[in-house]
């Protein structure tokens, strides 16, 4: 069975809304959550960054469905910071979190000043910084000196069991070389053919029988033209697609290029309409991929009356 879980863009929403929205979620059946982690948001017009860890305790407390994250050790976190902040989530909230492993952008980790890699070096710190967090995650002392360095860490308060690492992937390609280490697989949802080849080639390449989570971006609204609108306010800058996603540095960078997203493009990224039903036709067609859970982000500023609307017609999928 396929949950049905809410996603908190801190790029968009202060800490303490969403701390309020991640309880409404709840109350309106989502089964579960899953947290953003930015420096800065994709756009000046979204406004907002808070700190992800210290909301994620907030959050978790204030609910009781599991709540997962996604981040990028290795420059603006060091992997053993990361581990000894998943861990203690992990041991406050036994079997509530997990934490998914990604690259990375530039918008959120160049700030530490530390050069800014093509993806293949960008791969393969993240590969070593995974190995370095399950290490301590194992109650192990760690040196390590590599693209990272570690000297005699060892964390002391741990979870009963390990804090799922899942690996974030947006191709097929990232997904295959995911297979062999992540515990699960979070990708982003669209046109379900090419959702299919990048959860294929998670299973096909050791990923088999390990959850996957998909995030679908959508935009509901009253009407047709509110959604679009809403989706273009808000997300044209996270839409433009290719690396510049990954290599753009400032949010006033995004919203010069989203000048270029218009309304072919944007639905390209998004799930636009005013119909209740045809998200619910594309989140179910999505489900045929056999996915843990699907997280839904409804990208416009309508939150409360989006968590109003899925409780009728959204959530009702997991239990279908």
């Amino acid at each position: 069975m396929t949950s049905i879980g809410y996603h908190a863009s801190h790029e968009q929403f202060s800490p303490r809304t969403l701390v309020e929205l991640v309880k409404k979620a709840e109350a309106a059946g989502f089964s579960c959550a899953k947290s953003s982690d930015h420096f800065q948001p994709w756009s000046e017009r979204q406004g907002h960054s808070g700190f992800a860890w210290s909301w994620l305790g907030a959050a978790l407390e204030a609910t009781a469905f599991p709540i997962g994250s996604i981040t990028a050790p290795g420059y603006r976190y060091h992997p053993a910071i990361i581990a000894q902040a998943a861990a203690t989530l992990g041991e406050m909230f036994p079997s509530r979190f997990w934490l998914a492993l990604g690259t990375g952008e530039a918008i959120n980790e160049s700030i530490t000043g530390l050069p800014w890699p093509e993806k293949a070096e960008r791969n393969a710190l993240l590969r070593e910084c995974v190995d370095i967090i399950r290490a301590l995650f194992d109650g192990e002392t760690v040196t390590h000196r590599g693209r990272v360095t570690v000297i005699e860490a060892k964390l002391y308060s741990l979870p009963d069991h390990p804090v799922p690492l899942f690996g974030a992937a947006m191709t097929p390609r990232t997904a295959a070389w995911c297979g062999g280490w992540a515990d699960g697989l979070l990708t982003v949802g669209g046109d379900l053919d090419t959702v299919r080849r990048v959860v294929d080639a998670f299973r096909e390449n050791g990923g088999e029988h390990k959850p996957i989570h998909i995030q679908q971006a959508l935009s509901w609204a009253d009407t047709e033209a509110e959604a679009l609108e809403m989706a273009l306010e808000q997300w044209g800058p996270a839409a433009i697609g290719g690396e510049a996603a990954w290599d753009l540095r400032r949010p006033s960078d995004f919203d010069t290029v989203a000048r270029l997203v218009g309304e072919a493009e944007i639905r390209k990224s998004v799930a636009i309409s005013a119909d209740p039903g045809r998200h619910r036709a594309w989140i179910e067609a999505l489900a045929t991929l056999d996915p843990q859970a699907i997280h839904l982000h409804c990208v416009g500023t309508n939150q409360s009356a989006f968590i109003d609307m899925a409780a009728r017609h959204l959530v009702p999928i997991a239990a279908g």
